[in-house]
C-alpha cells in the first residue's frame, strides 16, 4: 500500500441520483466529489470499484437504505438492488465501513425534514475551494454525500494520520 496518500473519508450516497465524495480532514475546504456512475439504470460496480481504488479511502461511509412508505415494489427492488452493489464493492475492496442514518447526518447540520436546497447550500458554505461541485439544484445528492463524509470527520472517532 502506498504511504504518500492522505488521509481521507470517502462518503456514498447509494441512489441512482447519489453520489461519491472523498474528503480530506487535514484540508477541510478540499473535497472530491462524482454522480454515481449509472450504466443502464444500475450502478455501475466496475467503475464506482476503480474510483474508490484511486483514492484508497481509510474510511468509507455509506447512507443506510430502505424501504419507503407507498413506494412501488419495482422502485423499492431497484434501491435495494443499488444499495447492495455499493455494499458489495466496498466489502470486495476492504474498505473500513461505517453505516450512517440519513436523520443522524441531517440532524448534525441542522436539516429539518431531509431539504435537499439546505444540503446543497449548506455544502457551498463548507467547500468553499470546490463550489462547482454543488452549483446546480440537481446536485443535492453530491451536496450530501459531501456532508456525509464531514459528518463522519466530525462524529466518529476514528485515528486520523498526521
Amino acid at each position: 500500500m502506498l504511504t504518500d496518500l492522505p488521509f481521507c473519508i470517502a462518503a456514498i450516497d447509494p441512489g441512482l441520483t447519489g453520489a461519491v465524495a472523498v474528503y480530506f480532514p487535514h484540508e477541510p475546504n478540499r473535497i472530491t466529489v462524482e454522480d454515481m456512475p449509472v450504466c443502464n439504470g444500475e450502478t455501475d460496480a466496475t467503475t464506482l470499484a476503480r474510483h474508490l481504488e484511486d483514492f484508497r479511502p481509510n474510511l468509507l461511509v455509506i447512507e443506510v437504505q430502505h424501504a419507503m412508505p407507498k413506494q412501488g415494489l419495482s422502485s423499492t427492488f431497484r434501491t435495494g438492488d443499488n444499495y447492495g452493489a455499493v455494499r458489495g464493492v466496498v466489502a470486495a475492496l476492504k474498505i473500513e465501513t461505517h453505516f450512517v442514518r440519513a436523520r443522524d447526518w441531517q440532524r448534525h447540520f441542522k436539516i429539518a425534514k431531509a431539504d435537499k436546497e439546505v444540503s446543497r447550500s449548506i455544502a457551498l458554505r463548507l467547500f468553499t475551494l470546490a463550489p462547482f461541485y454543488f452549483q446546480r439544484k440537481k446536485d443535492h445528492g453530491r451536496a450530501e454525500a459531501a456532508l456525509m463524509a464531514r459528518y463522519a470527520a466530525e462524529t466518529l472517532n476514528w485515528r486520523i494520520a498526521a
